[in-house]
């Protein structure tokens, strides 16, 4: 389970990242624009909305959940300083996808009982696309948090994040997380799309070894 977080570089915009991960693969589409005016907000994602349904991924709004309700996209992705998830899930109701950022096993448990969908768990380790970080969690941290999870039976699907490339997703997905969400690693690759496909194929690896070896793998899908 990937998703991909739009982020605008100086070789690529919003929509041109975004389409670059579309075209490799990528399920799963966070828009994030942090500052920006909420009509470029709505803009935007007016734009997203059919390329991501083309490609039958899921689209998610960062922070803006009434926007992510009027314009009837999947969701929305709430941070630690955005509005609260139980706040948001009375503002739009039980249609939508509402994931929230933890970033210990404490946040995980409060947004279990706000009825989050999905849990953003990081950072892994430094970002530059990300003001205000938590402390950074690296292996030892999420396979800590992971084991509480499973210790106390809570099956929510948990994405890393946070500064995480290729190479760290082997050892990252083996501490029982259930997928990766990626932006500079992508934007920042030769060629995003085959970067995408790349990073897919290793989520695909990491998958089949659960499904054979494995209890339990949760999956991310639209609630309707």
């Amino acid at each position: 389970m990937l998703q991909f977080i739009t982020h605008q570089t100086p070789r690529f915009g919003i929509i041109e990242g975004a389409v670059a991960a579309l075209n490799g693969g990528c399920k799963w589409i966070q828009l994030r624009m942090k500052g920006a005016p909420i009509e470029a907000v709505r803009q935007t994602a007016q734009q997203l909305i059919p390329l991501c349904k083309e490609h039958e991924a899921i689209l998610v709004l960062d922070d803006y959940a009434q926007l992510a309700a009027d314009l009837d996209i999947d969701g929305v992705h709430l941070g630690k300083l955005d509005m609260p998830v139980s706040e948001a899930r009375l503002l739009i109701g039980e249609k939508y996808i509402i994931g929230g950022t933890a970033n210990t096993f404490e946040d995980i448990q409060g947004l279990v009982r706000q009825d989050a969908d999905y849990i953003g768990l990081g950072p892994f380790r430094y970002t530059e696309t990300k003001k205000n970080l938590s402390p950074i969690l690296g292996l030892e941290g999420y396979a800590r948090i992971m084991e509480q999870c499973r210790t106390n039976d809570l099956k929510i699907p948990v994405v890393a994040i946070g500064g995480i490339t290729a190479d760290d997703i082997p050892a990252i997905m083996e501490t029982g997380v259930s997928g990766i969400a990626l932006s500079g690693t992508i934007l920042q690759a030769e060629d995003p799309e085959k970067e995408t496909k790349k990073i897919i194929d290793l989520l695909n690896k990491e998958e089949f070894y659960k499904l054979k070896y494995c209890s339990t793998v949760v999956y991310m899908v639209p609630r309707a």
